[in-house]
Order: C-alpha cells, then structure tokens, then sequence
C-alpha cells in the first residue's frame, strides 16, 4: 500500500513542532511494517544553496521551497507553485492520502485534491482546526474546510476535546466517520538513571503559547532548596527566547540557566531527556506532546498543565504533576519531584505509561486498521 503523508513544513530545526514530527513517526512505523509511505512539505531554513533533503529520519520526502506569498499568516501563508504542479501526479499515485490538515495553503489544497481525485482521504487536525471567531480563518472554513471535513473517509483526533470542536466547524452538518489515533513514542528498553545535581528540562519551541516564561520563573524558588541545580532550556526560538533569557537576568539566575538551542538529531533529544530528573512543559494549548511521550518514554517526571491533551493520562498513571499554569505552581511540581522517593515513583509509572498505551507500534495498528476501512 502506498501512502501519501502531506504536512505544511519541515525546518532543519523542527520549528513548526508537532504536526510534522507525527507524520515523519507515522511513516517510519508504517515503512517498518513494509507499507511504502511518502512525506510532501514545503521545507525552509535551509542553508542557502543546500539542496532540500530527500529523505529525513529514514523517510522519503518529497520537500519544495517554501513561499511567503503571505508573510502576516505565517506558516498558514507560505506555499509552493511547484508542489501544487506536481500534487495531482503524488495523490494519483497513491492508494491512500493522509493530510495534517489546517488552515493553509497547503494541506487544505491536497485535501481537495484528494477529494476531486476520488482517493481514499484521513484527516488529522493535531487540534489545529477548531471553532474561530477570526474573519479569514472563517472564509477559508467557507471555501473548503468544510467541505473535506464533512466528505472525508476519516478524521482522525487525539482527544475527546478536539473530536468536539472538529465536528463544531461543520455543524449542523455531520463531520466524516471519526477516529481517535493517539501520538506514540518508541518504546525504550530501560528506564533512565541520573546522578550529579538537579536537572530541570524544557525541550519545546520557545514561543509564548508554550509559556517559557513560568519554566524561567520558577527557578528562584527551585534554586532556593536546590542551589546546585541546572535548568535546561532547548529548542528553537520562535518569538519568546529574548524575553525569556531576560526575564533569566532580571530574577538573577542567568548562570543556573543552559540554552543549547534546536537539538539536532533525536539521539541528541533522546540523550538530553535521560539526563534530566524531570521534564516541564507549561503550555496552555498542546492538543498531544510527542516531547512529554519521550520523556515520560525514558522514565523522566514530567509537569503538565491541566488544560493539555495528555493531563488525564498523567494523572491517572502518577507520571508527574498536573497543575494550574503559572511559575508557583511549576515550582511547586518541580521542587516535589526532585524528593528522590517521588522522583523514583514517577519515573516509573511513567515508563509503564508509555509501554502500555502510547508506544509508535500500537498507534501503526489502529492507523492501520482505519487504511483498511477507508480503502473498503
């Protein structure tokens, strides 16, 4: 079975985060169980002159050049002329097209693609296409959000949450058949082990929405009871690195705090989460982190928001702290996890977490199985 994977961006740096990361998993464990999938993406931030690469993480790509055709949208602004010329031959060739659909001008057009062509068609929204008050985002719903929303073999959600706000956008009309398809990590053989002083980590794109600014905030309090400890900050900066090294220097703990940037390759990432003693993500909006799967993959604590996709299953398994957002409360988490026995216990309900219910292989099962459905 050849499968088409089309995803708006791939950057050297990860910078469009999870939507592209999901996709390049799902066609490596599909690969692995001998179907043949493809990623097309726009590709940007290369070095100029560097041809864009054909295959990433053991993946064959199918990258063009990114266009800021509409540079006030950002990533929903950017496209490609050639990829549009040579979309109509990639979903012909195809036995099933799988679109991370948003607002753009790129995914939504190979939907429609899809749909014109006659070809099996699963949606993923990763929670990027809910209800919305903005006047574009509400004409482009117009155009043809909708329409492949509703005519779609499959739209495939994380949580019960988005499946909700899919539907909304079509309503009164019915959506397509829906399927929930959770992110899986690799599993891992062994649980971590640390030694030395605390290590607090924060692996995410360094943006607003992702509230670095509360991870930076709660190191006074951290540093108080732990003075040796190290706060990592990783990723790449995508509009909130200056304020948040600032807001570093004025609460004067600059020196505790490690910037090493986008983490190149996932042996770096996978060797950062093993060294850290627990893993903090204070975002307000990520519909499912594949970052906190890794860490918790490795045995790493982690703290989550409660409004994040993933709070419930680290509640209920003891994986970490869930908390309200704000830089109190990270402390608070952070400060209980480096108690070694909580640390211990933590750690080893998350590695059980994400060998029962979120490794790569079981989510390749169900991804399968709704193939099989749509094909039929």
């Amino acid at each position: 079975m050849k499968v088409l994977h089309v995803v708006t961006l791939h950057t050297p740096t990860h910078e469009f985060g999870g939507p592209t990361r999901v996709a390049l998993s799902l066609c490596r464990g599909l690969r692995a169980r001998g179907e043949r999938a493809v990623l097309a993406a726009l590709g940007d931030g290369f070095p100029g002159g560097e041809a864009l690469p054909r295959e990433v993480e053991g993946v064959p790509v199918r990258l063009f050049q990114a266009r800021h055709v509409l540079p006030r949208f950002e990533v929903s602004g950017i496209t490609s002329p050639e990829l549009m010329a040579r979309a109509w031959g990639y979903v012909r060739s195809a036995d099933v097209v799988h679109v991370h659909l948003m607002r753009d001008l790129i995914t939504l057009p190979l939907a429609l693609i899809a749909l014109q062509a006659g070809k099996p068609l699963v949606l993923q929204t990763h929670g990027m296409v809910d209800p919305t008050e903005k006047r574009v985002a509400q004409v482009v719903d117009r155009l043809g959000v909708r329409r492949v929303l509703r005519r779609a073999d499959a739209v495939l959600y994380l949580t019960e949450r988005e499946r909700r706000e899919t539907a909304e956008v079509v309503a009164p009309r019915p959506i397509a058949p829906q399927f929930r398809l959770v992110n899986g990590v690799a599993a891992q053989a062994e649980r971590r082990r640390t030694q030395g002083p605390p290590r607090v980590l924060y692996l995410a794109r360094v943006q607003a929405g992702k509230r670095p600014e509360d991870f930076v905030g709660a190191m006074p309090a951290v540093l108080a009871k732990h003075p040796d400890a190290r706060f990592v900050l990783a990723g790449p900066d995508t509009g909130a690195l200056a304020g948040t090294l600032a807001r570093a220097e004025e609460l004067g703990v600059r020196d505790s705090l490690e910037h090493p940037g986008a983490l190149d390759g996932r042996e770096r990432v996978m060797a950062e989460l093993r060294r850290a003693d627990v893993f903090v993500l204070p975002s307000v909006q990520d519909a499912f982190s594949v970052s906190v799967l890794e860490a918790m993959s490795v045995g790493t604590p982690v703290v989550v928001t409660s409004t994040t996709g993933l709070a419930p299953d680290v509640a209920r398994a003891g994986a970490g702290r869930v908390i309200d957002p704000g830089s109190e409360a990270v402390a608070e988490a952070v400060l209980d996890l480096l108690d070694p026995a909580a640390n211990e216990e933590a750690s080893r309900a998350a590695f059980a977490l994400v060998r029962e219910e979120f490794t790569i292989d079981g989510v390749i099962d169900t991804l399968l199985d709704v193939y099989r459905r749509v094909r039929r």
